[in-house]
């Protein structure tokens, strides 16, 4: 070798290993923290804090994405199906225990590895502060011998304030007929609803209530969990008053299943040592969030509880009518069928109208008879599949089969699938909030 060449490639070799070293570490490039809501809320605010002292820790930068929509169905989905690299977290919340017993997407706490839980906000029992009920217990009692039901509230129904009223009614036997669930957009109405007399209950978490509760104007008959808040350490819990029912919203941070399980215990310590800090202890604590740190494997059974906790819940008649949607959740898929049918007819009367002789009427009558037969099939075979393959999947195969049927060409026919069904899903899923069928790939 000439002994001008013999430098360059040792230093090639050596940038070359120096390259191999570095790929090893991990992280070693920016990780995304997926949010499923808003910008500006609680569970952002959380992703934030977490995000920018976990740079810190890592050494390398972690991106908030605000993935909403669906009642957190795209948070929690994004964050489920990402690759598992580890370079992708979802902050996952309450609606993780609820959105598949709704029959809203497939996800559901076995889709992820759990890492780390940060915060749990129990559900409470508010009454004004003239209410003749003095404890939850009486409150029970009442609630059993009422005449009449008892309007309630806490937000709109079917959410984590509703099933955790609804739950403590079923678990100690008390009739949910005896209160009236009226839907309100969130606590802070209700508990002017509740002050208005308007509601004679409000169930919602004590750092939502606690301006009123700390000027008197309403009374905290308990709180469900077995400890008590520490923002009203003088509210007795559920569990004090012989009442062993606990629920409330949590926040948690959760992998995607797949992820070597090296980089899942590096990243479980990361977020360990940063929920253990003064500093996050300082800004939950200013926040009014109550903070629960729990490893990934005490995180995973309590996901597993609650989630068969949710499951009695919304399986109980009461929930699954209140909880219909306006449209069912096959209205889009037979509406395309509808169409697909129209579209079908609409190419037999051509077919028809095009006939010359009567050889050539016998021969396309026979087309016709086929094409006629073959929409049925495809058809049945739609509905009988959509649930099990998934709209987008099963809608694709139908609406294109149906077009190269009626002999539209390939290209022709692979665009206009690529525009309706997307489409489609857009405008019923995303904007109207119509449930569609998931299947195989969770769309």
């Amino acid at each position: 070798m000439s002994p001008r060449v013999r430098p360059a490639v040792w230093l090639a070799v050596c940038l070359s290993v120096v390259g191999c070293r570095h790929g090893d570490q991990w992280p070693n490039r920016p990780i995304t923290l997926v949010c499923p809501w808003s910008a500006g809320g609680g569970t952002d605010r959380v992703s934030r804090q977490i995000a920018v002292q976990l740079e810190a820790e890592l050494g390398v930068p972690v991106n908030v994405v605000n993935a909403t929509g669906g009642g957190g169905v795209t948070g929690h989905t994004r964050g489920a199906t990402a690759r598992p690299d580890g370079y992708t977290l979802t902050m996952a919340t309450v609606e993780l225990n609820m959105l598949h017993w709704r029959g809203l997407c497939p996800i559901t706490p076995d889709s992820y590895r759990p890492l780390a839980m940060l915060n749990q906000d129990s559900a409470a029992i508010f009454v004004r502060s003239d209410a003749p009920w003095n404890s939850i217990l009486d409150l029970q009692q009442a609630l059993r011998d009422a005449k009449a039901p008892l309007p309630v509230s806490g937000s709109a129904i079917g959410s984590i304030w509703h099933l955790a009223f609804v739950g403590w009614l079923l678990d100690q036997d008390v009739p949910t007929g005896s209160a009236n669930w009226i839907s309100i957009n969130g606590s802070a109405p209700s508990l002017q609803e509740l002050l208005a007399g308007g509601v004679e209950v409000v169930c919602c978490s004590i750092p939502e209530a606690g301006a009123l509760l700390t000027a008197g104007e309403v009374r905290c008959l308990g709180v469900m969990s077995d400890q008590r808040c520490p923002a009203a350490p003088d509210v007795p819990t559920f569990h004090e008053q012989k009442i062993a029912w606990s629920m409330g919203g949590w926040r948690g941070l959760v992998y995607p299943r797949g992820v070597p399980e090296s980089r899942a215990r590096k990243m479980e310590t990361a977020l360990l040592n940063v929920a253990g800090s003064e500093q996050f202890a300082s800004f939950m604590e200013t926040a009014g969030f109550h903070l629960d740190v729990a490893d990934g494997a005490s995180f995973g059974e309590f996901l597993s509880q609650a989630d068969q906790a949710f499951g009695d819940i919304l399986a109980q008649p009461a929930m699954q009518q209140r909880q219909s949607a306006p449209v069912g959740r096959y209205f889009v898929p037979g509406l395309l069928a509808i169409v697909a049918t129209i579209v079908g007819g609409i190419g037999l009367v051509s077919n028809r109208g095009s006939r010359t002789t009567r050889r050539e009427d016998e021969s396309e009558s026979s087309i016709d008879v086929r094409l006629l037969i073959g929409f049925v099939v495809l058809i049945a075979l739609f509905i009988a599949c959509c649930e099990t393959v998934g709209y987008l999947t099963a809608s694709a195969a139908l609406l294109l089969s149906l077009l190269l049927m009626l002999r539209v060409r390939v290209l022709i026919a692979a665009l206009i699938v690529l525009v309706t069904v997307p489409s489609l899903y857009q405008v019923f899923a995303r904007a109207l909030g119509v449930p569609l069928p998931w299947g195989w790939f969770g769309w």
